[in-house]
């Protein structure tokens, strides 16, 4: 049977702040990140199911990804659990700042991000790219077989 990939592109607004960084990022500022998810699977060859012929739902993957990543993520700002950044998260205005143990990079997001959607997956079902936008022209890479 032949393996086929199916992507799904999401978007969300998010700020960070790479602390401790030597160039501009280092201050607080946001991206319109554009995020694509690809899978890899089978397609369904139970002739008696209503998933025949499909690798995965789209209206599943967008779930996933929705619930796991772009829920959390919009409108949020990402720093470093080690950030120097005093937000008073009891005002409305912070009431969605994620703090990790990392830096809040691109790359790292995608780490996070592969973690998160992988465990959700249906069983016969793999993720195999991920690709996160920061800009228009600028972004990072996660691939499963890089990752193996």
């Amino acid at each position: 049977m032949s393996k086929i990939r199916l992507t799904k592109k999401f978007s969300f607004e998010a700020a960070h702040c790479l602390e401790n960084y030597d160039g501009k990022c280092s201050r607080l500022h946001g991206h319109s990140y554009k995020f694509f998810v690809t899978v890899i699977g089978e397609p369904e060859t139970d002739f008696l199911s209503p998933k025949l012929g499909m690798v995965m739902d789209f209206g599943l993957l967008k779930r996933i990804v929705n619930e796991e990543i772009v829920e959390k993520f919009d409108h949020s700002v990402v720093v470093s659990e080690k950030s120097e950044y005093v937000f008073d998260e009891k005002q409305p205005m912070f009431s969605n700042v994620i703090r990790f143990p990392y830096q809040p990079t691109c790359e790292n997001m995608l780490i996070y991000f592969a973690e998160k959607i992988k465990k959700r997956l249906p069983e016969n079902v793999e993720l195999a790219e991920l690709k996160l936008y920061e800009t228009e022209d600028s972004f990072a890479q996660w691939l499963a077989e890089d990752n193996v």
